[in-house]
């Protein structure tokens, strides 16, 4: 099983602001529509609720404290451990896909980490992607877009991949 983050990140490593988004980038929703598609997702009761439903043609994996949290269409697990013990029989990949508190908690665990990186700094973020260190990490690809009518920030699509001692 390949664990991997994707995530969309602004220069200054902003990822939202309460609870939301900070930017509305259609060619960000497609990429990661297209990349995690038939795969499991694993993420935080604040993500999921930020999104509202789960995702569709994805197992979905929501980590929570609450015991009695449910939502349709919905796995419930205490802890991203239990969600990854839940996953173990995948052949392919698995998706972390947020929040802050879980990427912290992945980045150790985590093969490969998709960043879509927004050009532009959002000064009044509250949470952020934690920075990669480039010791433990290498960049194997680079897309770069430039903004248009739909994409209103200069983006990027970076892979990286763990680096193996």
């Amino acid at each position: 099983m390949i664990i991997s983050i994707i995530v969309a990140a602004s220069k200054n490593n902003a990822i939202g602001k309460n609870n939301e988004l900070l930017w509305h980038m259609p060619a960000d929703l497609k990429f990661f529509r297209k990349t995690t598609s038939g795969h499991p997702v694993i993420m935080g009761r604040k993500t999921f609720q930020s999104v509202g439903q789960a995702l569709p043609k994805r197992r979905n994996i929501v980590i929570t404290r609450q015991a009695d949290f449910h939502a349709d269409n919905i796995e419930v697990v205490g802890s991203l451990e239990e969600a990854l013990a839940a996953c173990e029989t995948e052949k392919d990949e698995v998706f972390i896909v947020g929040g802050a508190q879980i990427y912290e908690q992945a980045i150790p665990l985590t093969d490969k980490v998709y960043l879509t990186r927004i050009h532009h700094e959002f000064q009044d973020a509250d949470t952020f992607f934690p920075d990669l260190n480039d010791e433990e990490w290498q960049l194997e690809e680079v897309e770069h877009h430039e903004s248009d009518e739909k994409n209103p920030y200069d983006y990027s699509f970076l892979l990286y991949s763990k680096i193996q001692n």
